[in-house]
């Protein structure tokens, strides 16, 4: 990675830091900085999420996002949109404005032109770059993970499809004591037959609980969804005492370790100790609190 694109991610991770900070310094709820964290970087080209969307093998973008509140434990999720501009805004829409939790492809996109949505024609996602790493994957015949290994002639090529190419997230603690996470994602270059990751599964990509603390993963959704990850942290916490900072080396740097599951997560629990922990060589990531201004990192 050139200087020059380490630098640009760095400015749009803060940008979407702040964002959030913003509205927590405004009394704003956790849920309304999460959003705004994660729609800043759905709008950045840099980021497997909005507007940065990978392609499937059918050269289509397809996203995916969730949030959940851990004050009343409502979640919302959208799942195979392609024609939304920010998908974590119809998510939080599912679980305000509606019954359900999760929603998925036409008819997800048939509620959100009903909240105001307007869809965005489908050259809104298009990326060169993001184009050519289909093309090299289709010629290897791979699926490139967020966060993946397996693609070794790419390993380490952040603008061509390599580990830290990722799902974005964020998690909150406010004023009002309520946790939120929310996480979005474009899924991985070349997927095919409808393929689904962690993202939008509360409990396994997203989960926020008052009584625990709020997470959001990225990495290989297989493992995540498998493993239940975001809960487990929650579950480790509230079963087993952990603290934040225990529950997530054990499952990150333990459990998906052992079972060769890449990936990483950022959470916060109730009393403001955040944790951003990862078993890759890096994971884009940024942290902002009451006492210390925002600080961003790509490496370990």
């Amino acid at each position: 990675m050139t200087s020059a694109k380490e630098e640009a991610y760095l400015e749009a991770l803060e940008r979407a830091v702040l964002a959030g900070e913003a509205i927590l310094k405004a009394s704003g709820t956790a849920v309304e900085a999460v959003e705004a964290a994660v729609m800043m970087m759905e709008d950045s080209p840099l980021f497997n999420a909005g507007k940065g969307s990978v392609f499937t093998h059918d050269g289509k973008n397809e996203m995916d996002a969730s949030i959940m509140d851990g004050n009343t434990l409502n979640a919302g999720a959208v799942l195979e949109v392609r024609r939304i501009k920010n998908p974590i805004s119809v998510a939080r829409q599912v679980m305000e404005n509606s019954t359900h939790v999760m929603l998925a492809g036409e008819g997800a996109e048939q509620f959100a032109k009903q909240q105001g949505h307007k869809p965005v024609d489908s050259s809104y996602f298009y990326n060169e770059a993001r184009f050519q790493q289909l093309q090299l994957a289709k010629q290897s015949e791979e699926i490139l993970l967020d966060h993946s290994g397996e693609n070794k002639s790419m390993e380490g090529n952040m603008e061509n499809g390599g580990r830290k190419l990722g799902t974005v997230g964020a998690v909150a603690l406010d004023v009002h004591g309520n946790v939120a996470a929310a996480t979005s994602t474009g899924g991985m270059t070349n997927k095919r037959f409808g393929r689904i990751g962690d993202t939008p599964i509360i409990g396994a990509g997203t989960y926020a609980n008052n009584n625990t603390c709020a997470v959001s993963c990225t990495g290989h959704g297989e493992y995540f969804i498998r493993h239940v990850v975001a809960y487990d942290i929650s579950a480790l916490m509230e079963y087993k005492q952990l603290t934040l900072q225990q529950a997530a080396d054990h499952v990150v740097h333990e459990k998906l370790k052992n079972l060769h599951g890449e990936g990483g997560l950022v959470a916060v629990d109730t009393k403001g100790n955040y944790i951003m922990s990862f078993n890759t060589p890096g994971m884009y990531r940024g942290i902002a609190t009451a006492r210390n201004k925002c600080k961003v990192e790509i490496y370990k």
